[in-house]
């Protein structure tokens, strides 16, 4: 048992900022989304108290679905048929059309009074959404003018998630999460050098988080294999020559033997529908 402490150092924690905007398509196709201001999140849950003989005695709590407003400076191109805009002709738009679903990732900064902002991060990502703008005031250009700021209501449809209320947010807290899933994961929603950026189905995400696996074997057919994994602890070297394997992944067969197989590489999770 110990007595609570308040306020101890690397304890006090805050977070700020709003940065790596991305927005994806109906297709999942990620869009880099410069000049996020703010996205306000807002929650519609209802607290219903229940009387009896005149006395409170319980709270009906109805959970809401997610909805947030939205700014921006600026927008990709490529939203402009997500807010109801459709191009005709290049640089011909027409207005008030059916608008489309879409995703959209941010991230937000934790900060502690040691380390500053580089205390960790969190990954917001948003499915399933449909955007409202709100109204927009033109002005002439004078000598105190101010960009104009662009804003939308959005609103979102959840998805199933097995085991959990239907959502259609979820987070990612660099702080907590294995970093090699992070490192994947981040690979996944934000593109590499070779694969463009996507937005998996919700399904897919989690299935790929929870499957998450990176202890491979590698055969080379002549009596010699190798064994490799990101995860500390898993490979202990005990001298030159003696190392010892911690995993689930080897299968004792008598006293001199073991079978010892690669974890799965659960890429194909990801694509799920």
């Amino acid at each position: 048992m110990a007595r609570l402490v308040w306020d101890q150092v690397g304890e006090r924690f805050y977070e700020s900022g709003v940065s790596n905007g991305v927005f994806y398509d109906q297709d999942g196709k990620g869009t880099a989304w410069n000049g996020i201001t703010s996205v306000d999140e807002n929650t519609s849950t209802t607290v219903e108290p229940v009387y009896f003989d005149g006395l409170k005695f319980d709270d009906v709590v109805t959970n809401g679905d997610f909805s947030a407003s939205l700014k921006a400076f600026t927008y990709p191109e490529e939203f402009l048929p997500y807010e109801g805009y459709l191009e005709d002709r290049a640089g011909f738009y027409i207005a008030d059309q059916p608008r489309y679903r879409f995703g959209l990732s941010y991230r937000t900064e934790i900060a502690d009074d040691v380390v500053g902002f580089n205390r960790g991060y969190k990954i917001h990502l948003l499915y399933n959404l449909t955007a409202n703008p709100s109204e927009i005031s033109y002005q002439t250009i004078s000598g105190d003018s101010e960009p104009l700021e662009f804003e939308w209501t959005i609103s979102a449809i959840p998805e199933e998630l097995d085991r959990f209320r239907p959502t259609a947010h979820v987070i990612l807290d660099s702080r907590k999460l294995n970093p090699f899933i992070l490192r994947d994961v981040e690979d996944i929603i934000y593109g590499t050098d070779e694969e463009d950026p996507t937005l998996p189905s919700l399904k897919s995400l989690s299935q790929f988080i929870r499957n998450w696996d990176r202890f491979m074997v590698t055969d080379y057919g002549n009596g010699r294999w190798s064994a490799s994994t990101e995860d500390e602890g898993v490979i202990t070297m005990i001298d030159d020559d003696i190392f010892q394997i911690t995993y689930d992944t080897a299968t004792y067969l008598d006293s001199h033997t073991y079978e010892i197989t690669s974890s799965e590489r659960n890429e194909d999770d990801i694509w799920l529908p």
